[in-house]
């Protein structure tokens, strides 16, 4: 299973990898007011990509935070066993008498 893991790795890798060397030409955003910005075109596609998937987690973060807060008060569903409260501590000695 290990091996599989490490094949599919590898060739993520180098897909992403013969992805990169086949778009290193320059590619131009144009920003306002006639700012441009040029750089290679997978490193533009991939900070594109990062920026959405860092947008995407931090505005997911505030239901995180709500559903997380509505679990915690949360009380347990019917038929879900509850845990007995630990028992008292009994020394040692009391179990020596054949109790």
């Amino acid at each position: 299973m290990r091996t599989l893991v490490w094949l599919l790795r590898a060739l993520l890798f180098f897909t992403l990898f013969a992805f990169a060397l086949n778009n290193s030409h320059d590619a131009v955003v144009r920003w306002f007011f006639g700012h441009e910005w040029r750089a290679p075109q997978v490193i533009i596609v991939l900070l594109a990509f990062g920026l959405g998937a860092a947008f995407g987690v931090l505005a997911m973060v505030p239901a995180w935070w709500r559903h997380r807060r509505a679990a915690q008060r949360a009380e347990p569903l019917p038929g879900t066993p509850i845990p007995a409260p630990d028992a008292p501590a009994v020394p040692y000695a009391a179990h020596q008498d054949g109790v």
